[in-house]
């Protein structure tokens, strides 16, 4: 039985974070002060007034029992407000909404319950790994449409239209479903409502449904907020959207996210997750909608944090001698590797920042093969610490610049990356 293959199993990668996550791991049990710029995962604590409520909540016996697996009425309602709100987007809370345990589960669930196997879905590259995982694991086989910021500037329409037609025109069967992801994780792109219009109107012209990762809508910094898909009227025929608490809120951990638009796709997702799960613990629903219903301070507060933290890791860098575009959202910067580190891709790379600068960072190839010239910092460390990491990076280059050519050579490029083995 040790043998034993499974399909579905099969079907994924080896897992490109797992080998820089066991040399983090490896580095700290030695006492190495690892800055971990790698996972994006909030430092910051859930706001005080939603705790609170959580555990006023969980007081009550009548919420230890099972839930719902569509949400409890009360967050979808909250929901819907917070689409009118912001969006000025109407929300039916009951045909067209649903509540996730995050963002993730719901669009790996919605991808089970819509795909047959063989189907074709378009997802852009790089992207978050389960926008095609998720996909993959349900059977499809994934059409990969090359995206990423060229000298800091988002992919234009015209292009991304240009990607688009020709992969539909190419591909047998007809796509399923396209994916969109803006602002985008990993490359913290950012787009306006002229870019998805286009999009909106191809897809419902060829019955291609839209998938939006909307999961970083409230983490921007130039007064600019990002749009929802769903503020096109006619994207309601053809697009769900998926958003979370865990970024916004600092409510990471506590999984809560919606799935949002189509009534179709909605149906479908509930249907299936009937099947598998009660929901979310009651009081975390109930501290959600205190989330959306209450004082938004706390969502600025977040914002300022994060921008700060943008502006001493983006000015550290440049200080350090590597120009990163500033990200204008989300909590990532998408850095591109020095030309004098490109021949080593981007896991080498992020191994080498490990091991001598003692700063953890995300592969790019992790997101995709187009995104291996890059790798992703998240800013998850306090200012302290980031200002830390850049002093670190800086001082990793001016001892690596007579030594990076001769990396090219195998044996070279060894020494460089592990050093104790080097010594042996």
């Amino acid at each position: 039985m040790s043998n034993t293959e499974f399909h579905r199993i099969k079907r994924l990668p080896p897992y490109v974070f797992a080998e820089v996550n066991a040399m983090k791991a490896r580095a700290r049990a030695n006492g190495a002060d690892i800055i971990d710029l790698g996972m994006g995962n909030p430092d910051q604590a859930t706001p005080q007034h939603i705790v609170d409520k959580l555990v006023e909540a969980v007081r009550d016996p009548k919420t230890h029992r099972y839930s719902n697996s569509r949400g409890i009425p009360g967050l979808r309602k909250a929901h819907a407000a917070y689409y009118k709100r912001r969006f000025n987007v109407d929300v039916d809370p009951e045909t067209e909404c649903i509540v996730t345990i995050g963002s993730k589960e719901g669009l790996a669930n919605l991808a089970q319950a819509i795909t047959s196997p063989g189907d074709i879905i378009l997802v852009p590259n790089p992207s978050y790994p389960i926008h095609p995982f998720g996909f993959i694991l349900a059977g499809a086989s994934v059409r990969h449409l090359p995206v990423g910021m060229e000298n800091g500037a988002s992919t234009d329409i015209d292009s991304f239209m240009i990607m688009l037609e020709r992969a539909v025109r190419h591909s047998v069967p007809k796509p399923l479903a396209l994916v969109l992801n803006y602002p985008s994780n990993p490359t913290a792109e950012v787009v306006g409502l002229d870019f998805y219009r286009p999009i909106v109107e191809f897809c419902r012209k060829h019955g291609i449904y839209i998938l939006s990762d909307l999961a970083y809508a409230e983490i921007f910094f130039d007064g600019n907020p990002p749009p929802s898909i769903l503020e096109i009227p006619e994207a309601r025929e053809i697009a769900v959207e998926f958003t979370s608490m865990s970024k916004t809120y600092s409510m990471a951990g506590w999984r809560i996210g919606f799935a949002t638009g189509n009534k179709t796709l909605i149906t479908a997702l509930a249907r299936i997750k009937s099947y598998l799960d009660y929901g979310a613990f009651t009081p975390i629903q109930v501290a959600a909608a205190a989330a959306l219903n209450g004082p938004q301070e706390c969502v600025q507060q977040v914002r300022d944090m994060y921008k700060q933290r943008r502006d001493v890791m983006i000015e550290g860098l440049a200080a350090a001698g590597w120009e990163v575009p500033s990200p204008s959202a989300s909590m990532f910067a998408w850095a591109p590797i020095p030309p004098q580190f490109a021949h080593l891709g981007s896991l080498e790379f992020s191994k080498l920042l490990l091991q001598q600068a003692e700063v953890a960072v995300a592969p790019g190839i992790g997101f995709g093969e187009y995104g291996d010239g890059h790798v992703r910092l998240a800013m998850v460390e306090n200012v302290h610490r980031i200002r830390q990491a850049t002093r670190n990076i800086k001082e990793f280059f001016r001892s690596n610049a007579g030594g990076v050519a001769a990396s090219k050579d195998p044996a070279a490029r060894a020494a460089l990356l592990d050093p104790e083995k080097a010594k042996a």
